[in-house]
């Protein structure tokens, strides 16, 4: 059975339509309190944070009422990375955490991401408990008035996150003498990745660090990388940082501007853990990972396995195989040995961590030649669009044109009313005309 409100990652919509406007806000927090409240612990504990969208100014007091209305203590962060959460989740040992954000989406939308208390994102199964309890009548998980939740603001919730990032580096750990850029799409770690990366004696340029509401990830962040590319080049620094609305996600630029995507990132990551011998198991990628970057891990001896786009199922899919390192294209990157989701200030230490002793970052990254890959995001009405016979036709006979030289791959988007179609193959020409082919199919 298909879930009615979590999607591929949380719960994520347009603000005041459907799903997120403060009623169901209310809703989703009294039935995450009273599913949680049953693990029985002395302490019934709840911690939110959010990004920096106007619309959280609506939705949280929503969710802090929902969550005390089922008895639920709630403990309010303010803005913080999505791995923020998960972590003081974990340190808090909270029941769970809450992170009001839609990610790398414009202002108008909003959502949640949920965390159990052992700082994981939640399995399907459990969604779909919550999903029952948020339909279920209202009155049935009211909690007595004497058992009502008392609610709280943390002040050093950003202190305290940045201390446990710096507590899986050594002490020596110094970032004096190197000039980074870094652009924070004035989303949720538009104060703590400055801040981390000046406490650690490096020279910050800053941009996307004066958020307004309305201008999360608006032409800046990881998705608009020509930003960071501009600073790098006017700025002369070592490296360019790009994150996205809740700081799940980065893609960086090396000292020449060129860009590096998460698949670059990941090679980098998996060779230098595996000449280490960090590297446990192998890597986990998804259906969209380059099949460049597939041939450079065949070639290096390192074990690579596929799962479904989102970062929860790279996770599921690392503790099925005890793997420690896995992530995505569009930056989305888990290091298992520090961390149970995608953490772009984590995964930034991890780089300049191997940059400390001078080396380039031009000559850290570019391992393997990715086979040219075009990704068209198509707006529709209606995702099942998707199950057309014009679809399926159009997507069987881009297949044959292919000849086995090649990959297509055509989804939904979890998060936004987009099919997304991606070709990959060496033959340019041959490429365009697929992603056309299946691009009509849609918009005819």
């Amino acid at each position: 059975m298909s879930k009615k409100y979590f999607g591929t990652d949380g719960i994520r919509g347009t603000v005041n339509d459907k799903k997120i406007n403060g009623e169901m806000f209310f809703k989703f927090g009294l039935a995450a309190g009273t599913y949680f409240k049953n693990l029985k612990k002395i302490k019934q504990i709840a911690i939110i944070a959010k990004d920096t969208r106007l619309s959280g100014y609506t939705l949280e007091p929503a969710l802090v009422s929902g969550l005390a209305s089922a008895g639920m203590h709630v403990f309010t962060l303010g803005p913080l990375p999505s791995n923020g959460i998960a972590m003081l989740t974990k340190k808090m040992k909270a029941n769970l955490g809450i992170m009001i954000t839609a990610s790398h989406n414009p202002y108008h939308d909003n959502g949640l991401k949920l965390f159990g208390p052992d700082g994981l994102k939640l399995s399907d199964k459990i969604e779909k408990k919550i999903e029952k309890l948020i339909d279920s009548k209202i009155v049935k998980n009211l909690t007595l008035p004497k058992n009502l939740g008392r609610v709280k603001r943390l002040e050093d919730a950003t202190d305290s996150y940045l201390k446990i990032l710096r507590q899986n580096f050594p002490k020596s750990f110094s970032l004096k003498g190197m000039k980074i850029g870094i652009d924070c799409a004035n989303g949720a770690a538009y104060k703590s990745a400055p801040k981390l990366l000046r406490n650690l004696g490096a020279k910050v340029y800053d941009i996307g660090v004066s958020p307004n509401g309305l201008n999360i990830n608006d032409k800046c962040g990881s998705t608009f990388p020509g930003n960071i590319k501009s600073l790098v080049s006017r700025k002369k620094v070592d490296i360019g940082i790009s994150l996205d609305g809740d700081a799940d996600r980065i893609i960086v630029c090396d000292e020449n501007a060129k860009v590096i995507d998460g698949d670059q990132i990941i090679a980098m990551l998996a060779k230098r853990w595996q000449d280490k011998k960090i590297l446990k198991g192998g890597v986990v990628g998804t259906l969209m990972s380059n099949y460049g970057l597939e041939s450079f891990f065949k070639k290096n001896n390192i074990k690579f396995l596929r799962t479904n786009v989102g970062d929860r199922f790279v996770k599921e899919k690392m503790q099925k195989n005890k793997f420690n390192l896995g992530g995505e294209q569009s930056g989305h990157i888990i290091l298992g040995k520090f961390a149970t989701t995608g953490d772009g200030l984590l995964v930034a230490l991890e780089i300049l961590f191997s940059m400390r002793k001078g080396r380039k970052a031009s000559n850290l990254f570019n391992n393997f030649n990715p086979v040219p890959q075009l990704l068209e995001n198509i707006t529709v009405k209606d995702k099942n669009i998707i199950n057309s016979l014009s679809c399926k036709k159009a997507i069987k006979k881009s297949i044959k044109l292919l000849k086995n030289k090649g990959r297509i791959l055509v989804r939904k988007s979890g998060t936004e009313p987009k099919i997304r179609i991606m070709v990959e193959t060496n033959d340019k020409v041959l490429l365009l005309k697929c992603i056309n082919i299946i691009k009509r199919s849609l918009t005819n």
